[in-house]
């Protein structure tokens, strides 16, 4: 009966684990006609909000929590709606199918300059201090557009797993294996994470490590009413 249970278990923990693949070969190349044979358009969007402070020093960074967010009106997120539950669950797909197809990195980097935050140089492995980040994540279908991209801080004093931008990571790996493995509403996990993504970091400091989450089959995450 124990052995059972251990196997049981240790199954469990393989499936979770094996939904999070796709998070973990993010940066891997879309495969060869993917985007045509399941109809992504790179460039579509919906917005979570009008965009009216797009402009060089229009932007102010808020906190939440001790943690900085995007002004709502620079960067109200978006997510890409012909990326579907069923695109995000399916092995073969990768975050590559959308990253730099709607926007070049020249144009991503705009958004310094809507914060009014000088570029940072030398930003890569242990002294990078800023991310150009998706609010809605890639890996919840976010959209590849300005109005999801926005420069996340370090800051530089704090080891860099610590930094906010590692951190929020974290959130996106948790909220995508849960999505993925049908524990969590996927329109309402886009809408969260702009409304307040630190609601998730404890849960997520708690199961996962890196790319890694371990949730068991009885975790089910709630979102109704935390978008707002």
């Amino acid at each position: 009966m124990i052995k059972g249970g251990f196997m049981k278990r240790a199954a469990t923990a393989l499936v979770i684990l094996a939904l999070t693949t796709g998070t973990a070969a993010a940066a891997s190349q879309c495969p060869a006609g993917y985007s045509v044979q399941h109809s992504i358009e790179p460039h579509s969007e919906t917005a979570f909000g009008p965009e009216s402070g797009q402009g060089a020093g229009g932007c102010s960074v808020q906190m939440r929590n001790g943690f900085p967010v995007p002004d709502p009106n620079c960067t109200p997120g978006a997510f890409n709606p012909t990326i579907t539950l069923e695109i995000l669950q399916d092995p073969k797909f990768r975050t590559g199918c959308i990253r730099d197809k709607a926007t070049t990195p020249q144009e991503k980097s705009q958004t310094y300059s809507w914060y009014d935050i000088k570029h940072p140089s030398n930003n890569q492995g242990a002294t990078q201090v800023y991310e150009l980040d998706h609010f809605v994540p890639l890996e919840l279908g976010g959209a590849d557009t300005l109005d999801n991209i926005w420069p996340q801080c370090g800051p530089s004093r704090v080891a860099l797993a610590n930094r906010y931008f590692k951190q929020k990571d974290l959130v996106e790996n948790y909220l995508a294996s849960m999505v993925r493995a049908n524990k969590a509403d996927l329109d309402q996990a886009r809408k969260c994470i702009t409304a307040d993504w630190t609601q998730f970091l404890d849960q997520a400091r708690a199961v996962c490590h890196g790319t890694r989450c371990e949730v068991s089959e009885e975790q089910n995450l709630d979102l109704t009413g935390c978008g707002g």
